[in-house]
């Protein structure tokens, strides 16, 4: 029997409680997890490759079987095929992530027909977290520790600190 192989890809800017629910709740699913900060080309990150990965990295040191890979600048299918995953993640908050993460799915499938996509809803304590929202809330000095790891609220504080 196969392994079952899973990657969870985003762009992490910053990772979120809802994000690390996710890695874990796909953790139990899979035998080998691979989680990937991605490059979008239609967004301007706050954060480097390097710190966020290192941010994730702190929070999954417990899950034996999930691994943060670099794949900056790739394609997700391509990193996928590289590394023998037979099913991509994809999780959705809202009604309007469907819409976009199943036109996702579905070019994808185009790409690959053997990787599968599968979908997991928000838990409903993250069901509103988004890191975009984060950084709007830690720019203005807002309180966003119930919702993202200590030291990416710290890193956030740190960033947007007015000298």
């Amino acid at each position: 029997m196969s392994q079952k192989i899973g990657l969870f890809v985003g762009s992490f800017d910053p990772v979120t409680y809802g994000h690390l629910d996710i890695i874990h709740r796909s953790a139990k699913l899979f035998d080998k997890l691979y989680v990937a900060p991605m490059t979008n080309t239609s967004k301007k990150y706050l954060f480097t490759y390097e710190e966020k990965k290192a941010f994730i990295e702190a929070e999954i040191k417990d899950l034996e079987n999930v691994e943060v890979v670099d794949a900056k600048g790739e394609l997700t299918v391509k990193l996928a095929q590289d590394l023998g995953v037979n099913f991509l993640v994809r999780s959705m908050r809202t009604a309007d992530d469907f819409k976009y993460e199943s036109g996702i799915s579905a070019i994808n499938k185009i790409l690959d027909k053997k990787i599968e996509t599968i979908f997991l809803l928000a838990d409903n304590r993250y069901a509103t977290i988004s890191s975009s929202m984060m950084k709007e809330v830690a720019s203005f000095g807002g309180d966003i520790s119930g919702f993202v790891p200590p030291a990416v609220a710290q890193a956030l504080i740190e960033k947007y600190r007015k000298d």
